[in-house]
C-alpha cells in the first residue's frame, strides 16, 4: 500500500496562504527568506523519493503557473513528478505532467493509495487535505512551522475537525524554521 505524506508550510498563527508570493496576499512570500539550501535539498530529496504528487484544482494552477517555466534541481523534480489533481471541474489533458482525477476524492485517493507505486506527496491543498484527514488516508504530516506572524491569510485546516496525531520528530533548520512530523 503507498503512503501519502503531507507537506505544508505554517506560521506561528497559522497561516498557510501564499508562502511563495503567489499574489494572494500583501504579505506573501513569507516563506521565500526562510528556504535555504537545505531546505532546498530537503525539498528536492522528497519529490525525489516519491512516485507521485497529489493536489487539489487550486494548488495545482498556482504551482503550475509559478513552477512549470523554471529550472534547477528542485524544478527538475517538480517537471518530472506525475502529479495528479483531484479537480471537479478540470479535465484532461492537462500541462505538466498532470492527470486530471474526477470523482468523489476520498474514494478516488483511497484507490489510488491501494494501487502500485511510491509514496505520494501532497503540498498545500488544504481543502482536500481536510478531506483526506478526516478520511484517515494521510500517513505522515510534515509542517515547516516558521518563526513569524502574519496575520492574514487563511489558517491550516481551517475549522478542522477533531484530530489526533502520534509526534514522531521536530527537525530545526539553520533559519529558525522547525519542522514537526506527525502520523496517524
Amino acid at each position: 500500500m503507498r503512503r501519502i505524506k503531507a507537506g505544508a508550510f505554517v506560521t506561528l498563527d497559522g497561516v498557510v496562504q501564499d508562502p511563495g508570493g503567489f499574489g494572494e496576499l500583501d504579505a506573501g512570500g513569507w516563506a521565500l527568506a526562510y528556504f535555504d539550501e537545505a531546505a532546498r535539498d530537503r525539498s528536492t530529496e522528497a519529490l525525489l523519493g516519491s512516485g507521485t504528487m497529489l493536489l487539489g484544482r487550486e494548488t495545482f494552477e498556482v504551482i503550475e503557473k509559478a513552477w512549470s517555466g523554471n529550472t534547477g534541481p528542485y524544478a527538475e523534480a517538480m517537471h518530472a513528478i506525475p502529479k495528479l489533481v483531484v479537480s471537479r471541474t478540470l479535465r484532461d489533458p492537462l500541462p505538466w505532467n498532470a492527470t486530471a482525477l474526477t470523482g468523489e476524492a476520498a474514494l478516488t485517493v483511497a484507490e489510488l493509495k491501494r494501487g502500485e507505486g511510491g509514496d505520494i506527496i501532497i503540498y498545500g491543498s488544504f481543502a482536500l487535505l481536510r478531506t483526506l484527514l478526516r478520511e484517515g488516508l494521510v500517513d505522515e504530516l510534515n509542517l515547516g512551522v516558521h518563526p513569524l506572524v502574519v496575520g492574514e491569510g487563511k489558517r491550516f485546516l481551517d475549522g478542522a475537525l477533531p484530530l489526533g496525531l502520534r509526534f514522531v520528530s521536530a527537525t530545526p533548520g539553520a533559519t529558525g524554521v522547525v519542522t514537526l512530523t506527525y502520523a496517524r
